[in-house]
């Protein structure tokens, strides 16, 4: 068994666990309603005072929030200390409509290194390690929650930031990095670079931990071959704290929840109803030890389901399986739904690699869509099969798996702009319209 990095926390027995959620939800519950008007105007609209929640099982009694809400409340409507006591900010890429902005105290940095730390140790992680973050710096939360959580372990940490792969190659190779967090398509794209320069054998790294972004098995697969490593998940939102709300241990079937500072739900995204342990839903959750800007049952819009099913690696956390898309993401081609999630799983499977775009237009009333994959090296090299007959043995698979037909184009190696941070996975033009 792992030496643990907080192996009181982490291997808690759930009674104990629930008693401990419970003391500090009742606690949050109090703090907010005496501090943010927006709580205290929700809860009293729902009819719900502090003194009506007495654990966990008084959660659902709650009002959710959702990011509208912390768009209409920005930048300081759900702050809730005093300004003076913050000591920095966070925020998402505010790609559509006001950013949201999370505000941390020292405490909460504390915490949430806490969390990250925790996920580097339950990938192998010790004070022996060289730890290259290359996850973004600045206002988002990647870069500086690994960087923190690395310090903690004690391990040597690389603040490499996104892009600049000459950059991250050389002192990835000078270095002897031994573990590598980033986004998983940043990481595909550093193996393919790797291979291409015959690097393989300067490369000492043993793990990696990927999260930003959605992925499959069969990336992971195709990551773990490519870099010689094993490759972890780790997942997160800046309205939460930051990566490290749950990662996965060395089984690799889904990810423990820090369940001393979130309590996860399942709901119907439709009705609300918290849904019971194992069926998909959308995830909620509940912060009980952040300060300055602690969110009550807000929705993710991530789908997954939880399990208690004993993990081998002796963690009591609940695990949430990877998320198998948002509902904001998914998409609704000639009255289909479709996820990215479920294109990638028909592209790796039949062996090229996630270097793939989907485009979405409408001519007239239609939709179309349209996949563009790349070759991979080897099959450009040394084909196979013409390209017209790959195009429709994709055709196929897709067909199988969406139950519509999408057009494919298969292109050249390198076509396809490759991600240095986020990929982005889909063009949508009907948004324009």
């Amino acid at each position: 068994m792992r030496n643990y990095y907080q192996p009181e926390i982490e291997t808690m027995p759930l009674p104990q666990l629930q008693a401990l959620q419970s003391e500090r939800l009742v606690a949050q519950v109090k703090h907010v309603y005496e501090n943010v008007a927006f709580y205290r105007a929700r809860m009293d609209e729902a009819g719900v005072k502090p003194e009506d929640i007495h654990g966990i099982e008084d959660l659902h009694r709650l009002p959710f929030v959702t990011k509208d809400d912390l768009r209409d409340q920005y930048p300081y409507g759900l702050l809730a200390v005093p300004l003076s006591e913050c000591v920095r900010i966070q925020s998402t890429s505010g790609t559509t409509g006001r950013r949201v902005v999370s505000f941390y105290t020292q405490e909460d940095i504390d915490l949430w290194e806490d969390c990250c730390a925790r996920a580097i140790v339950a990938a192998g992680g010790t004070r022996e390690d060289v730890c290259h973050v290359c996850y973004g710096y600045g206002l988002f939360t990647g870069g500086p929650g690994l960087n923190g959580g690395s310090h903690k372990v004690g391990c040597l940490t690389l603040p490499m930031s996104s892009g600049n792969t000459e950059r991250q190659l050389q002192f990835m190779t000078d270095l002897g990095s031994t573990i590598i967090c980033c986004t998983p398509s940043y990481a595909a794209n550093l193996g393919e670079v790797i291979n291409e320069r015959g690097l393989r054998d300067q490369i000492r790294l043993k793990a990696g931990i990927f999260g930003a972004e959605p992925w499959t098995e069969e990336m992971r697969r195709d990551i773990q071959e490519s870099l010689g490593i094993r490759a972890y998940d780790i997942y997160g939102l800046t309205e939460i704290s930051g990566p490290g709300v749950s990662f996965e241990c060395e089984e690799q079937a889904g990810m423990h929840i820090q369940e001393d500072h979130f309590i996860p739900e399942i709901i119907n995204p439709d009705t609300g109803e918290v849904l019971p342990e194992g069926e998909v839903g959308e995830l909620v959750f509940t912060c009980i030890t952040k300060k300055a800007f602690p969110l009550l049952r807000y929705r993710t819009r991530d789908l997954c389901y939880l399990t208690r099913k004993e993990c081998s690696c002796g963690r009591t956390h609940i695990r949430m399986h990877k998320p198998m898309g948002r509902s904001d993401d998914m998409m609704v081609v000639k009255g289909v739904n479709v996820w990215p999630s479920q294109i990638e799983a028909v592209l790796l499977n039949q062996g090229y690699q996630a270097n793939y775009q989907i485009l979405v237009d409408r001519v007239g009333n239609n939709d179309t869509i349209e996949v563009q994959v790349e070759l991979t090296p080897e099959m450009a090299e040394n084909p196979t099969m013409p390209v017209d007959k790959r195009e429709k043995k994709i055709v196929a698979g897709l067909k199988s798996m969406l139950g519509i037909k999408v057009d494919v184009k298969v292109v050249e190696p390198k076509t396809i702009t490759r991600s240095e941070g986020k990929a982005v996975r889909v063009i949508d033009k009907r948004k324009l319209y």
